[in-house]
């Protein structure tokens, strides 16, 4: 992504606060670049679970992913922030949802950052959810609980996040990787490290629809 286009994004937002974290997202967070090539030559609709303030979405169209997308956030604040911005992009539709509803048929499921704010019983309902739909890729990324020290650190920052409300959650329940693949009976599964330059536990799962017999059974 060039140094334009970051900009060219991060100025579409009204506050400070908001042109200086959409920067800092883009420059340090390996995963939007990791989404963004594990969906070039795609053409399934994205179903984005978490979707904020539409950052993945406008990082996608500014580097060439035509995508019909809908992003998806129970924060009404983010969404409204999101739809102001995509009118300036085609295809992007955001509306106010519950991660833990059902996910449209044949859809690609992207969920960044999402799953460890729901009770064990929930991350089961949204991952299986995502597994019905059977769309042929699903990109999960989120820190797993593994007791490391970049486990622990992830949990002393979502809980600043929740104290300053920038993160409307109820809780922290993050996932063990078993219990995050667990639910993908029919898919491969690949996980990969992706911290980049933070210090966060975070892991990005690419399950893909299993062709020729191989599963996670």
């Amino acid at each position: 992504m060039t140094g334009d286009a970051e900009r060219r994004i991060a100025s579409q937002f009204d506050s400070r606060f908001l042109r200086s974290y959409v920067r800092s997202k883009l420059r340090n967070d390996p995963v939007y670049r990791a989404v963004l090539e594990r969906l070039r030559g795609t053409s399934a609709p994205i179903f984005d679970i978490g979707c904020g303030v539409g950052l993945l979405e406008f990082f996608l169209r500014e580097n060439g992913v035509e995508n019909a997308v809908t992003g998806i956030d129970h924060d009404e604040r983010k969404i409204e922030t999101a739809k102001r911005i995509a009118s300036k992009y085609t295809g992007l539709q955001f509306r106010a949802g519950d991660a833990r509803d059902s996910v449209p048929a044949g859809a690609t499921v992207v969920m960044l950052d999402v799953l460890h704010y729901f009770t064990g019983e929930d991350q089961r309902r949204i991952l299986e959810n995502a597994a019905a739909a059977q769309g042929d890729l699903i990109l999960i990324r989120d820190a797993v609980r593994d007791g490391t020290l970049r486990y622990r650190l992830t949990a002393v920052q979502e809980m600043f996040s929740r104290a300053v409300r920038w993160l409307r959650a109820e809780r922290l329940n993050f996932p063990a990787a078993d219990d995050i693949v667990r639910p993908f009976r029919e898919y491969t599964a690949e996980v990969t490290p992706m911290w980049g330059r933070t210090p966060f536990n975070n892991y990005l799962f690419v399950l893909r629809r299993s062709v020729g017999g191989i599963t996670n059974r």
